[in-house]
Protein backbone atom coordinates (compact mmCIF):
# COMPACT_ATOMS: atom_id res chain seq x y z
CA UNK A 1 0.00 0.00 0.00
CA UNK A 2 1.36 3.06 -1.21
CA UNK A 3 1.12 6.40 0.99
CA UNK A 4 -0.56 9.58 -0.49
CA UNK A 5 1.56 12.77 -0.58
CA UNK A 6 -0.71 14.05 2.31
CA UNK A 7 -0.01 11.08 4.52
CA UNK A 8 3.81 11.93 3.78
CA UNK A 9 3.00 15.41 4.47
CA UNK A 10 1.53 14.39 7.97
CA UNK A 11 4.50 12.37 9.46
CA UNK A 12 6.85 15.10 8.36
CA UNK A 13 4.86 17.38 10.18
CA UNK A 14 4.68 14.52 13.25
CA UNK A 15 8.16 13.99 13.62
CA UNK A 16 9.14 17.79 13.42
CA UNK A 17 6.65 18.35 16.38
CA UNK A 18 8.08 15.34 18.14
CA UNK A 19 11.38 17.11 17.36
CA UNK A 20 10.64 20.39 19.12
CA UNK A 21 9.15 19.03 21.55
CA UNK A 22 12.00 16.73 22.31
CA UNK A 23 14.48 20.22 21.96
CA UNK A 24 12.26 22.70 24.25
CA UNK A 25 12.08 19.70 27.37
CA UNK A 26 16.07 19.49 26.73
CA UNK A 27 16.41 23.05 26.94
CA UNK A 28 14.56 23.41 30.19
CA UNK A 29 16.35 20.38 31.52
CA UNK A 30 19.70 22.29 30.82
CA UNK A 31 18.26 25.29 31.93
CA UNK A 32 17.58 24.06 35.62
CA UNK A 33 20.64 22.18 35.55
CA UNK A 34 22.95 25.35 34.99
CA UNK A 35 21.03 27.88 36.25
CA UNK A 36 22.99 29.09 39.27
CA UNK A 37 20.17 30.15 41.84
CA UNK A 38 18.69 26.80 40.84
CA UNK A 39 21.50 24.92 41.54
CA UNK A 40 21.97 26.09 44.61
CA UNK A 41 18.62 25.33 45.89
CA UNK A 42 18.82 21.36 44.26
CA UNK A 43 21.52 20.81 47.32
CA UNK A 44 19.56 22.21 50.02
CA UNK A 45 19.46 19.96 52.84
CA UNK A 46 17.47 20.32 56.08
CA UNK A 47 17.21 18.54 59.53
CA UNK A 48 15.48 19.37 62.75
CA UNK A 49 17.71 18.73 64.81
CA UNK A 50 21.42 19.65 65.87
CA UNK A 51 23.34 17.14 68.21
CA UNK A 52 26.37 16.32 69.15
CA UNK A 53 29.52 13.93 68.36
CA UNK A 54 32.76 13.20 69.91
CA UNK A 55 36.11 14.37 67.54
CA UNK A 56 39.25 12.90 68.92
CA UNK A 57 41.01 16.42 68.25
CA UNK A 58 38.19 18.75 68.44
CA UNK A 59 36.12 17.58 71.22
CA UNK A 60 32.14 17.39 71.66
CA UNK A 61 31.04 18.89 68.08
CA UNK A 62 27.80 19.90 66.82
CA UNK A 63 26.32 17.91 64.10
CA UNK A 64 23.09 17.73 61.67
CA UNK A 65 21.79 15.11 59.41
CA UNK A 66 25.01 13.30 59.95
CA UNK A 67 27.24 15.63 58.97
CA UNK A 68 29.40 17.93 61.02
CA UNK A 69 28.19 21.45 61.12
CA UNK A 70 30.29 24.84 60.93
CA UNK A 71 29.81 28.47 61.88
CA UNK A 72 31.46 31.52 59.66
CA UNK A 73 33.71 34.39 60.42
CA UNK A 74 32.96 36.32 57.01
CA UNK A 75 35.55 38.11 55.24
CA UNK A 76 34.91 41.43 53.31
CA UNK A 77 33.23 38.77 50.71
CA UNK A 78 30.07 37.82 50.66
CA UNK A 79 29.33 34.69 50.66
CA UNK A 80 26.55 34.11 48.05
CA UNK A 81 25.81 31.70 45.19
CA UNK A 82 29.47 29.64 44.66
CA UNK A 83 29.77 29.68 48.07
CA UNK A 84 26.64 28.14 48.84
CA UNK A 85 27.18 25.51 46.57
CA UNK A 86 30.08 24.26 48.61
CA UNK A 87 29.06 25.63 52.15
CA UNK A 88 25.46 24.76 51.85
CA UNK A 89 23.09 26.13 54.90
CA UNK A 90 21.32 23.98 57.41
CA UNK A 91 17.67 24.76 56.66
CA UNK A 92 14.81 23.28 58.56
CA UNK A 93 12.03 21.25 56.46
CA UNK A 94 9.23 22.94 55.34
CA UNK A 95 6.95 23.56 57.92
CA UNK A 96 9.08 23.05 60.87
CA UNK A 97 9.57 26.39 62.57
CA UNK A 98 11.50 25.41 65.69
CA UNK A 99 14.89 22.96 65.44
CA UNK A 100 15.40 20.22 68.18
CA UNK A 101 18.22 20.12 70.71
CA UNK A 102 19.72 16.30 70.35
CA UNK A 103 22.01 14.96 72.57
CA UNK A 104 24.72 17.47 74.18
CA UNK A 105 23.41 20.06 72.73
CA UNK A 106 22.05 23.43 74.65
CA UNK A 107 18.50 23.93 73.39
CA UNK A 108 18.20 28.06 74.35
CA UNK A 109 21.63 27.99 72.09
CA UNK A 110 19.58 27.33 69.19
CA UNK A 111 17.45 29.68 67.01
CA UNK A 112 16.71 30.60 63.23
CA UNK A 113 17.59 33.24 60.89
CA UNK A 114 15.99 33.56 57.30
CA UNK A 115 18.33 32.38 54.62
CA UNK A 116 18.96 33.27 51.09
CA UNK A 117 16.04 31.43 49.64
CA UNK A 118 13.61 31.94 51.89
CA UNK A 119 13.69 29.49 54.07
CA UNK A 120 14.81 29.41 58.02
CA UNK A 121 18.37 28.78 58.48
CA UNK A 122 19.79 27.09 61.73
CA UNK A 123 21.84 29.13 64.05
CA UNK A 124 23.68 28.15 67.05
CA UNK A 125 24.81 31.14 69.42
CA UNK A 126 23.33 33.22 66.90
CA UNK A 127 25.38 32.36 64.34
CA UNK A 128 24.03 30.56 61.08
CA UNK A 129 25.37 27.25 60.70
CA UNK A 130 26.15 25.56 57.35
CA UNK A 131 27.53 21.55 55.82
CA UNK A 132 30.82 21.71 54.38
CA UNK A 133 30.11 19.61 50.85
CA UNK A 134 33.38 17.26 51.60
CA UNK A 135 32.27 16.04 54.36
CA UNK A 136 30.44 12.90 54.41
CA UNK A 137 30.10 11.66 57.80
CA UNK A 138 29.39 12.96 61.18
CA UNK A 139 32.49 14.07 63.10
CA UNK A 140 34.97 14.69 59.64
CA UNK A 141 35.84 18.05 59.48
CA UNK A 142 37.42 18.88 56.02
CA UNK A 143 36.24 22.51 56.46
CA UNK A 144 38.21 23.88 59.59
CA UNK A 145 39.71 26.21 57.08
CA UNK A 146 40.04 30.06 56.19
CA UNK A 147 38.95 30.72 52.73
CA UNK A 148 37.81 33.97 50.29
CA UNK A 149 34.47 33.90 52.31
CA UNK A 150 36.10 34.23 55.76
CA UNK A 151 37.40 31.61 58.71
CA UNK A 152 34.72 28.41 59.08
CA UNK A 153 35.41 26.45 61.98
CA UNK A 154 33.05 23.78 63.92
CA UNK A 155 31.19 24.22 66.74
CA UNK A 156 33.07 22.46 69.95
CA UNK A 157 30.31 22.03 72.77
CA UNK A 158 33.39 20.75 75.10
CA UNK A 159 36.80 21.03 73.94
CA UNK A 160 39.06 17.63 74.15
CA UNK A 161 41.35 16.57 77.00
CA UNK A 162 44.67 17.20 76.20
CA UNK A 163 47.10 14.18 76.65
CA UNK A 164 49.84 14.41 79.67
CA UNK A 165 53.45 15.91 78.09
CA UNK A 166 51.08 17.40 74.95
CA UNK A 167 50.60 20.97 73.82
CA UNK A 168 48.04 22.65 75.67
CA UNK A 169 46.56 23.74 72.69
CA UNK A 170 46.39 21.20 70.83
CA UNK A 171 43.08 19.86 69.56
CA UNK A 172 41.13 22.72 70.81
CA UNK A 173 39.95 23.65 66.87
CA UNK A 174 36.60 24.41 67.25
CA UNK A 175 35.17 27.77 66.85
CA UNK A 176 37.02 30.44 68.70
CA UNK A 177 34.70 33.49 67.44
Amino acid sequence: MQRTDGQRAATRRTSRGRVAAAALVIGVLSAVAFAPGLAAAQTARTTSEIATVKNAKLGTILVGDGSTVYALKPSKTACTTKCLKVWTPVELPAGVTTPTAGTGVDQAKLGTAAAADGALQVTYSGKPLYWFVKDKTAGQVKGNVTDKWGKWATIATAKAKAKPGSDPNAGTGGSSF
